[in-house]
């Protein structure tokens, strides 16, 4: 089956899919939207991975078990018997979504998140298991730690990877899972592996995404990997084909021009949890960490799997989060809320969203500078830039949060952050219209200086 989508002024995509085994619309699974980066100018904006399009957050945790269902049945050869009840919810009704793992503990893998747009996605992937490891690559340099593997992502505008895991999460012989959310030369995929191979040899590695568009070429490379070392790689996701780009560049100024907006007509307010839950969030101490040329005294937290995570924590991280989730529906003011994660930090918010009853939207924060252009089926409408509050040394990005659409904004971070860093962002979410917006910290409290 072949489609030719347009994309931006006279770019477009050529797509023809060879392989779709749960039967899934390309319009139910992305739009097309053009990249500001040299290294590759288009980008396929999910629907359903929460990062750049607000969606259902059930949609997002369900994608992860599509995943993890797909996995089973294509490397275990294991009917879990789950697949239609899942493809039922995800396709029609998301509220059926069951956070309980079903994939039994005889299956452990270790299983790894691609930073930034996959660290949800793996991390959904993983509570499918009833025993497994987690963890996620990250972006972050933190200065006073030691990476135990590092590798490349070459197309990206960001391209180290870093892995601050204990080594003994590596040092066995179980299949590794790598999670992205779609390959389209596999280039990351084989660098990591590489990577890992070096110092934890093993023989069998399994990378999954919801798209996979690598060519023949990009496939004989895996191959040539696979016979170099002496390792099977196994290839996993949910719709697969080729793609060619055609037409021009962008050439156009499609930056989002929207009015300024009295900061009179936002109410902000901050929460932090870590004070009204003091028991529950779990740290890794990170006093000594330089983050952006400025030390950051706040601790970061376990539960996001950065540090490396395993399936005895799943049940009371779930209790945790919807607990969270109780308080915040008593914080809110209205309907139509959305839920922001920022940066990497997404699975929590996102697992937070999904207790917080129906309506509630959720996505993300990026690094991506993505054209703006509001045009029908157009994967970035309106977008706003800001320096990261975390990092001003990197710039940050949200997408599609038209004016007037939200009538309450709940923005998650990690760690606490001073009002001053947070102002740019402030500043640019007023622009928004949205009348009542939530910063809510999970760790720390930092000063106003």
């Amino acid at each position: 089956m072949k489609f030719t989508l347009p994309i931006l002024n006279q770019l477009q995509i050529d797509i023809e899919i060879t392989d779709n085994p749960y039967h899934l619309q390309l319009d139910q699974l992305f739009y097309m939207a053009a990249r500001m980066n040299k290294k590759r100018s288009f980008l396929f904006v999910s629907r359903i991975l929460g990062k750049h399009l607000p969606i259902n957050p059930k949609i997002g945790l369900l994608t992860g078990q599509l995943l993890a269902n797909r996995y089973m049945e294509m490397v275990n050869g294991v009917v879990t018997g789950r697949k239609d009840d899942l493809l039922s919810a995800f396709m029609y009704d998301p509220e059926k979504y069951n956070d309980h793992p079903f994939i039994d503990e005889h299956v452990q893998p270790v299983i790894i998140g691609f930073a930034e747009t996959a660290t949800a996605l793996g991390h959904a992937f993983y509570h499918s298991f009833q025993k497994a490891d987690f963890f996620h690559t990250t972006r972050e340099e933190l200065r006073g730690m030691d990476p135990v593997i590092t590798f490349e992502e070459e197309h990206s505008h960001a391209t180290s990877h870093r892995c601050y895991v204990d080594e003994s999460i590596l040092n066995n012989d179980r299949d590794i899972i790598l999670v992205d959310d779609e390959m389209t030369t596999g280039k990351t995929n084989i660098n990591i592996i590489r990577s890992i191979h070096m110092r934890f040899p093993r023989k069998s590695y399994t990378v999954v995404s919801i798209l996979d568009w690598r060519s023949k070429e990009n496939h004989q490379q895996f191959q040539a990997l696979e016979k170099e070392l002496g390792i099977t790689i196994h290839s996993v996701s949910l719709l697969k084909g080729r793609i060619q780009l055609s037409g021009a560049p962008m050439i156009e100024n499609c930056a989002d021009d929207v009015e300024e907006i009295e900061s009179s007509s936002t109410t902000i307010s901050t929460i932090f949890l870590n004070e009204i839950f003091p028991e529950l969030l779990s740290t890794i101490d990170a006093s000594s960490i330089t983050l952006g040329g400025m030390v950051r005294h706040v601790p970061y937290l376990k539960e996001t799997g950065r540090f490396g995570l395993d399936s005895s924590m799943t049940r009371e991280t779930n209790r945790i989060l919807q607990k969270i989730a109780d308080y915040l529906v008593k914080e809110t003011e209205d309907d139509r809320i959305l839920c922001l994660g920022t940066g990497e930090f997404m699975y929590i918010p996102m697992k937070i969203a999904s207790y917080m009853g129906e309506g509630v939207q959720y996505h993300s924060t990026t690094r991506s500078p993505i054209y703006v252009a509001n045009h029908e089926k157009y994967g970035a409408k309106y977008g706003l830039a800001f320096p990261n509050p975390e990092d001003w040394e990197i710039d940050q990005f949200v997408y599609n949060i038209p004016q007037n659409e939200y009538n309450q904004l709940f923005v998650f971070f990690e760690r606490a952050i001073s009002k001053e860093r947070l102002q740019p962002m402030l500043n640019e979410l007023k622009k928004t219209k949205i009348p009542n917006i939530k910063i809510v910290f999970l760790n720390g409290r930092c000063s106003d200086e």
